[in-house]
């Protein structure tokens, strides 16, 4: 029997993607480089639990040392979907891949390969006959097996023959947990670049939700016990999230070593892989404000100058930390700050999703984009449900603050997001997502900013014009500032 589908690359992702399509009863034949790694993951699935591997799977399942064999046993079209790190890895597997197959075989990307390689790639396999889908998988080890969030893009021609494949796979959602969690995003690199929203969004939440720990445990002392309590109220109401749900239980975990709590152990300094800094990055070639992401990003940079700042905070000094309030009314003022302030980073998201469909030439569909990502992935959360009614209300809304839910909630938000804010400095402890919102906030509702100046400077310096506000709107203008200003004098 030929396999349904290829699978190549068996690290955890990719091995649990792979019993997820046949514990639903798909055929897949799988292959991993190092040889000893495929005999590995095949011949230790029956020792697994019925939990991971259903009965009936590891008949569904078969490894293969050469890759000519895999392809030979698949079913035309061919799919085959790689997992493998993104970069070169993408490349080689592509350049392996190619003499083997026929024109109109399927290869599918689905690890976190940056979208502008997924662009390149796409052009040159359609060039040569291939259909090639750039895919994001979102939903981490736990989401690939029991159903993750799966953003497809690419050949559009493709997506009927994976369709069935993917949304079995995928996270469900809805009244009935029948609706998947994967549709068609666009063409080319538009998978890839939804999923990089994603994981931008997923930097800023996280940094929001850490900075709302640091306020609760430095400024009025909330022990992990209490932090616990705190997030699982927050969990129950507008906050619901993955994110809050998991955070909320890493204050109960306890060091099997010392006996103490595990999250005091950890040193502080943060990782990261690249897609929120591609999404910064991006964001300034379009020219688009991605303030608060870009924030988290910088964030994890500073993090990072771990023995910098330790050094630093022997030497520089800030006020002391004392706060003096209502203890109740500052954690019911952080929850309303975080929340207003998710809500800027999911607009800012969405911004930077119109500006690259408007660059690239693509057609999303933002209502659908938040019904990915309701199940299976990381920033899943309640309100996705109203960011789906926005877009349905309005296709062309242009930022989602000027939507009717968002404006009231944001309104009800503003006085408590305020006083964080301002508390955080007051007391000098380091709040960056929190202000970066806020001030993306109070920026964008402006109807005139400072920039007037700044372009008189650019003129007066370097010569660079201005328009003018009683002029139409591309028609420029330059003075002499030198000479006007001694005329003046």
């Amino acid at each position: 029997m030929k396999h349904d589908i290829g699978l190549i690359g068996l690290a955890v992702m990719g091995q649990n993607l792979v019993l997820n399509m046949a514990n639903h009863g798909f055929s897949v034949g799988v292959y991993n480089r190092t040889t000893s790694t495929t005999d590995e993951f095949v011949n230790g699935l029956s020792s697994r639990d019925e939990e991971t591997v259903h009965p009936g799977t590891p008949d569904r399942i078969d490894g293969y040392h050469e890759l000519a064999d895999l392809v030979k046993n698949l079913k035309t079209p061919r799919r085959v979907m790689i997992m493998v790190k993104a970069g070169k890895p993408v490349d080689a597997v592509i350049d392996q891949l190619k003499p083997l197959l026929e024109k109109g075989d399927i290869i599918i990307d689905g690890g976190n390969s940056e979208y502008s390689d997924t662009n390149r790639r796409y052009e040159e396999l359609k060039a040569e006959g291939f259909r090639f889908l750039g895919t994001g998988v979102s939903g981490g080890e736990e989401g690939a097996l029991k159903g993750p969030s799966i953003m497809p893009g690419g050949d559009e021609e493709a997506w009927p023959f994976v369709k069935e494949i993917f949304q079995t796979i995928s996270a469900k959602v809805g009244p009935n947990n029948d609706i998947p969690c994967c549709e068609w995003v666009g063409e080319a690199g538009a998978g890839h670049y939804v999923k990089m929203v994603h994981n931008g969004i997923e930097y800023g939440d996280m940094q929001l939700i850490c900075e709302a720990y640091f306020l609760l445990k430095h400024a009025v002392g909330l022990t992990n016990h209490e932090l616990y309590k705190v997030f699982e109220k927050w969990n129950e109401e507008e906050l619901k999230s993955y994110l809050v749900e998991i955070t909320r239980d890493i204050f109960t975990v306890k060091d099997p070593e010392t006996g103490e709590d595990l999250v005091d152990k950890i040193l502080d300094t943060a990782k990261q892989k690249g897609t929120g800094k591609w999404m910064s990055q991006h964001a300034l070639d379009l020219g688009v404000p991605t303030t608060l992401i870009t924030e988290a990003v910088y964030a994890r940079c500073l993090s990072g100058q771990k023995e910098a700042r330790v050094r630093a905070s022997k030497v520089l000094t800030g006020p002391e930390v004392k706060f003096d309030g209502d203890k109740q009314q500052f954690i019911d003022d952080v929850k309303w700050a975080l929340y207003a302030s998710k809500l800027v980073s999911y607009a800012q998201g969405y911004v930077q999703l119109d500006a690259a469909a408007k660059e690239f030439g693509w057609k999303l569909n933002n209502g659908n984009i938040a019904l990915l990502w309701r199940g299976g992935c990381i920033i899943r959360s309640t309100f996705l449900e109203d960011i789906k009614k926005a877009f349905d209300k309005n296709p062309e809304l242009e930022n989602l603050l000027l939507d009717d839910f968002f404006k009231e909630a944001i309104d009800k938000a503003q006085p408590s997001w305020r006083r964080i804010v301002s508390t955080a400095a007051t007391l000098g402890l380091p709040a960056p997502g929190f202000a970066a919102a806020l001030t993306y906030y109070d920026g964008y509702r402006q109807a005139r900013l400072p920039a007037n100046l700044l372009q008189a400077q650019r003129d007066y310096f370097g010569a660079h014009t201005y328009e003018r506000v009683d002029k139409p709107r591309g028609e420029t203008f330059h003075t002499d500032w030198i000479r006007e200003r001694k005329l003046e004098q």
